[in-house]
């Protein structure tokens, strides 16, 4: 494979390699499945009875997931491939809850299953996160924090109430989880925002690259959409590392195309003629710049259950 052709698929590869070597899902044991070992043993038995308790009194069933990292992998997608594979909740109800805390990437969710979005809002899922758990997770109370959430989250769905915050606290918490992650997308809007943002700036990407002299202004002209678009669907990390590839990808993989024959001929006939044809498309140069056009091309993308229903944090 020549190295041009694999810089041109470098952004796509970034997409998906967080969906295909991201954590495993471990194998469910149990209503606390502690695998970055936080909870003490006394702990963990009591909060195991406290939901095994809740699920006999409302039919609700919570579980409890530790991880020391997702090796990458966004957390509410994790989150949503755990709920599918322990199917938590009652068939026909989708009454399960996930509580998912990622020490070492400082991160934590809270997953709601369909039947339960309304009484377990995002928004009170994101209160419960912002105003109980992460204070305790900031002083290493990984204890306290992770049974105060979970019977926050009991006294949510029996009834009950969190008590009253200051509506600028919880905006402040909000954006700042918003300014970390992006928006709170599912796997399948991840999917469908991705094909519409990477097939537009990456078919003008291929165009830059392929297209003599122009090119080097759509290279500039397309840096400040690789600098934020991709962190809609990636996030902030995982949208860095897309952006370097980028801004060292082009340049690359230009200087390398150049000297084929068929870069040389587009150059030539720019020069002689003001116009050259690359495959489908045809390029023009005049005395007001240079223009593309291109016929007849397009382009397009693509138990119980969560559909991404939740919050997430950080601390």
């Amino acid at each position: 494979m020549k190295a041009w052709f694999v810089f041109l698929l470098l952004p796509a590869f970034l997409f998906i390699s967080t969906g295909l070597f991201g954590a495993e899902v471990p194998y469910l044991t149990g209503r606390i499945t502690d695998n970055a070992q936080l909870l003490s043993p006394a702990v963990k038995q009591s909060l195991s009875d406290s939901l095994q308790e809740h699920e006999k009194r409302a039919g609700n069933q919570i579980a409890v997931l530790t991880l020391p990292t997702l090796d990458g992998e966004s957390i509410e997608d994790y989150a949503v491939k755990v709920f599918e594979s322990w199917k938590l909740g009652q068939k026909g109800k989708d009454n399960g809850v996930l509580i998912l805390v990622v020490p070492n990437d400082r991160r934590m969710r809270i997953e709601v299953g369909y039947g339960l979005e309304g009484t377990l809002t995002d928004a009170v899922a994101g209160r419960i996160i912002n105003d109980t758990m992460a204070p305790k997770f900031k002083n290493r109370d990984f204890d306290g924090g992770i049974t105060d959430g979970s019977m926050a989250v009991i006294k949510i769905l029996e009834g009950g109430e969190l008590p009253k915050t200051e509506d600028s606290s919880v905006s402040v918490e909000q954006s700042k989880s918003f300014a970390k992650e992006g928006l709170e997308l599912s796997i399948m809007q991840r999917i469908l925002f991705g094909a519409f943002i990477f097939g537009i700036i990456g078919l003008f990407t291929v165009i830059g690259i392929v297209t003599p002299g122009f090119g080097w202004f759509l290279y500039l002209f397309l840096i400040p959409f690789w600098a934020a678009f991709p962190m809609i669907v990636l996030g902030q990390d995982n949208a860095f590392y897309c952006f370097i590839a980028y801004m060292i990808g082009f340049p690359v993989t230009k200087l390398v195309i150049r000297k084929s024959d068929w870069y040389k001929k587009a150059q030539d006939d720019l020069r002689t003629k003001g116009r050259a044809s690359i495959g489908g498309l045809s390029i023009g140069s005049g005395s007001s710049g240079s223009s593309w056009s291109s016929g007849g091309s397009s382009f397009s993308g693509g138990g119980g259950s969560s559909g991404g229903g939740g919050a997430s944090g950080s601390w």
